[in-house]
């Protein structure tokens, strides 16, 4: 995927979690992705977690195995 921005291959939803999670990113079955953003954040905490997600598609982070180690590159 070059630019998921672009795509409708995403859903994006704004739940109310717990304020230490400022987002989840799950990949479905059909290749699409969804991204549940914190409504709990502030709108620019929102648009950092939403880009921070996108990071994560983008790097097909999803086929890597450690999760860690792909936070601390970020």
């Amino acid at each position: 995927m070059h630019d998921p921005q672009l795509t409708e291959a995403i859903g994006v939803y704004f739940l109310d979690m717990d304020t230490a999670v400022e987002e989840e990113v799950h990949p479905n079955e059909d290749g699409s992705f969804t991204i549940f953003i914190n409504s709990r954040l502030n709108c620019e905490k929102q648009m950092l977690a939403y880009q921070h997600a996108l990071r994560h598609i983008m790097d097909d982070d999803f086929s890597k195995s450690c999760a860690d180690d792909i936070e601390k590159a970020m």
